[in-house]
């Protein structure tokens, strides 16, 4: 993710504070330069670094703090509470108008950002929440940015408004308007043309759309991997046309992060989603809370718990929960839970919002390429031995890894692995049910 090493040096500085029985006003200073440095190197804002510096030593050096049992873990609170306030505090909607009433969109960027990708993505966030969205490709410039909104449109199951590249972009948010009014669609998202680099032209283009339609949401789509420039960016769309938020992009890359913890800061802005990777379904709403959660290593459990309700059957969970009750988890199971990893992303992202296990992994990447080998030991057996696992002998063994095309040892590696999963999946359910939460509102789909 995008904050691994920012987060690492901020769990060393952390660990020494907690090392600590009490700490001296020495001993604040000289973490607080350490966190300094661990935010300047993550190309966070330099203004915005020394307001948060001054503002944490401020109420770490209080007597609350300082009389503390335990005035590291308090010292830790207070740059968890400051660093949700930096980005926003609390989560921001995008404000829709009323009932059947029409809301317009303006989707704003520079080119390269991933804007229209993010925009197919946003229209597929809107559908499912029962909105009637409607693409209108008012880039005229870049030739394949009205063929890739097409295309992408089409696979979000959302109707998209072209009239070609020979029409002004004012024309073409007219047009999409009135085309949304006769087909009874409630959300027109305008993909606007993005440039190399802000210039008069493309401002001037942004302008004449707001002058002509009412727009009601204005959008600037960023790249999170720019660091500092993305920041520069936003403040410069803001300063000339006005946004009302934006929407980080690639911020499952390998970048510093400082955007996301300066854009609130500097343009008064708030982050809405951070785009998390390629596949339509990678766009997140973005809660400050819990980023700054995983920017602390203190993992991201709601995150990972909305990505397990969004994709898990229900249905399923319910069977699954009987089984586990009655210690019938088979290998058709394990199957289905690997399969549901699959479809919720990459498993070093999804163990990495378990609490604690971020600087654990630190040193440690898991191919998911690895679960084509398990399926392919499981597909191996027959239905008789993925139901009853017991029956798996030494003789079946070797049959099974002649099938798949591996050593009897990676089938002996998977059947304990099955049984491992097996007593924590028991474990779990068991934990599940006297915490109240066993009503269908959540099943961690995983064994590992």
């Amino acid at each position: 993710m995008a904050f691994d090493s920012l987060s690492e040096k901020l769990q060393n500085v952390f660990k020494n504070l907690r090392g600590k029985g009490r700490l001296s006003e020495a001993d604040v200073a000289t973490a607080l330069k350490e966190v300094k440095m661990a935010l300047l190197e993550a190309d966070v804002n330099f203004k915005v670094v020394k307001n948060f510096i001054k503002t944490v030593q401020e109420r770490a050096v209080g007597q609350d703090v300082m009389s503390s049992l335990t005035p590291g873990q308090m010292v830790i609170k207070i740059v968890n509470e400051e660093m949700v306030n930096l980005m926003g505090s609390e989560t921001t909607e995008i404000v829709f108008k009323p009932g059947n009433e029409i809301t317009v969109i303006m989707m704003c960027g520079l080119q390269g950002a991933g804007k229209t990708t993010t925009t197919a993505k946003l229209a597929g966030k809107f559908k499912a929440k029962g909105k009637r969205p409607l693409l209108a490709a008012c880039d005229i410039y870049r030739p394949a940015a009205i063929e890739q909104l097409k295309i992408n449109g089409d696979k979000q199951g959302v109707p998209v408004f072209s009239m070609g590249d020979k029409h002004k972009p004012v024309n073409i948010a007219k047009a999409a308007l009135e085309h949304a009014k006769s087909n009874n669609l409630n959300v027109v998202i305008l993909d606007t043309a993005g440039r190399l680099h802000v210039d008069e032209d493309m401002m001037n283009e942004l302008i004449e759309i707001k002058e002509n339609i009412e727009v009601h949401q204005t959008i600037l789509v960023v790249d999170s991997m720019t660091g500092q420039d993305a920041v520069n960016v936003a403040e410069n769309f803001q300063n000339k046309i006005g946004i009302d938020g934006v929407i980080l992009t690639k911020l499952d890359g390998d970048t510093r992060g400082g955007a996301a913890l300066s854009i609130r800061a500097v343009t008064g802005r708030p982050i809405l989603y951070a785009g998390m990777g390629e596949k339509l379904s990678d766009l997140e709403q973005f809660f400050p809370d819990r980023m700054a959660s995983r920017i602390l290593g203190m993992g991201d459990i709601l995150t990972l718990i909305d990505k397990a309700q969004a994709d898990f059957d229900e249905e399923k969970a319910k069977q699954l929960e009987k089984k586990l009750k009655k210690a019938e988890f088979d290998f058709n199971d394990y199957l289905d839970q690997l399969q549901q990893i699959k479809k919720m992303g990459g498993i070093n992202d999804i163990l990495k919002m378990m609490p604690g296990m971020g600087s654990q992994l630190k040193d440690v990447e898991v191919d998911d390429n690895a679960f084509n080998g398990v399926e392919a030991i499981i597909y191996s057996m027959t239905k008789a031995e993925r139901a009853n696992p017991d029956i798996l002998n030494p003789s079946r063994k070797k049959r099974i890894a002649q099938g798949a095309g591996v050593d009897i040892s990676e089938v002996n590696k998977i059947v304990k692995q099955f049984d491992q999963t097996k007593k924590m999946m028991k474990q779990m359910s068991g934990m599940m049910g006297s915490k109240g939460m066993k009503k269908g509102k959540f099943k961690l789909p995983f064994g590992f």
